[in-house]
């Protein structure tokens, strides 16, 4: 078992004039190298939190350690173990792309500041030509920041957050704006810097999908830890596997489910929930030719939106 990296305890956040805390009480850990994501709808306190876990934003009270720093009191230390790509661009628009990670890459003290491309070492020029590669920019590399669309820009940040190889890497939101093969090569890298490293990386996201190959979900709501577990432990929590059937003659297929006592339910197809039954057992009783037959697994996202509907119907 791997020791926790991040470490929240307690953690409180509070606003001026704010009528309740944007963040109340949240504890949780993240163990190194783990793939963690941190999920919850608009205003539910995910920004709040990776920004203070980010040294970006003070706390009201709680403890928050960083690979066994003080994220407030000693915040200088906890920068240089993190990379983060931030939901909003912190680009300086009016260097280019490759002056931007140059800049950025000799503050964390990887190199000694060069005043052109050129005449960096052979082991960063080498660095960010290969990122560039990755994340689709090596045309645009020695361009102003300005003149680049929004798609690149979020490229660029990536490259910045990675270049030092920091040992936990923080995104928020970290694809958005870019296409489906800049995701994918996102990815495929990150995964690699992982195998490689054993970076621990800390994610959230609105695409849910990107948090199926997660080890750890957690999800907050109105400031408060409502769920946390494996992927697969949140189906399992929130829903289940489910057997899809039609029938040329759909009344005789449903009068069977019926004499069999099965539930079901139907929209556009007869759909009966998997719980204790084996599908194969269920089509094997089954007498009604059936024109649809598939199993229906169910996905993060299917639980996440579970979850919220529950959550707004108990909350009206």
């Amino acid at each position: 078992m791997t020791k926790p990296v991040i470490e929240v305890s307690e953690l409180v956040k509070r606003y001026d004039k704010s009528p309740r805390p944007a963040v109340d009480g949240v504890s949780f850990t993240v163990r190194e190298g783990e793939f963690f994501a941190f999920l919850g709808p608009n205003g539910a306190g995910k920004t709040t939190v990776i920004s203070i876990l980010t040294t970006t934003l003070s706390k009201t009270s709680g403890s928050v350690l960083i690979a066994g720093y003080d994220a407030e009191k000693e915040a200088k230390l906890v920068r240089e173990k993190i990379g983060i790509i931030f939901q909003q661009p912190s680009l300086d628009l009016q260097l280019t792309a490759e002056e931007n990670i140059r800049l950025h890459a000799c503050l964390y003290g990887l190199y000694g500041y060069r005043p052109a491309f050129r005449l960096m070492p052979a082991a960063y020029k080498k660095r960010v030509t290969a990122l560039a590669g990755i994340v689709g920019i090596e045309d645009v590399l020695f361009k102003p920041v300005k003149k680049l669309s929004g798609g690149m820009r979020r490229k660029l940040e990536i490259i910045r957050s990675l270049i030092h190889t920091p040992a936990i890497l923080f995104l928020d939101e970290p694809t958005q704006g870019l296409d489906a093969v800049s995701r994918r090569g996102l990815w495929d890298y990150i995964g690699g810097v992982r195998r490689e490293y054993g970076t621990t990386v800390f994610l959230t996201t609105h695409y849910i999908d990107e948090a199926e190959q997660v080890d750890r979900v957690c999800l907050i709501n109105r400031g408060q830890i409502a769920i946390s577990g494996s992927p697969d432990e949140m189906k399992q929590n929130m829903l289940r596997r489910e057997l899809i059937l039609d029938a040329a003659d759909r009344k005789q297929l449903i009068w069977e489910l019926t004499v069999l006592g099965l539930p079901y339910r139907t929209n556009e197809h007869v759909v009966v929930p998997l719980r204790e039954q084996n599908a194969q057992d269920i089509i094997a009783r089954l007498e009604t030719r059936l024109t649809t037959l598939k199993i229906q697994e169910p996905s993060l996202e299917d639980a996440y939106v579970e979850y919220l509907a529950r959550t707004e119907g108990a909350a009206a």
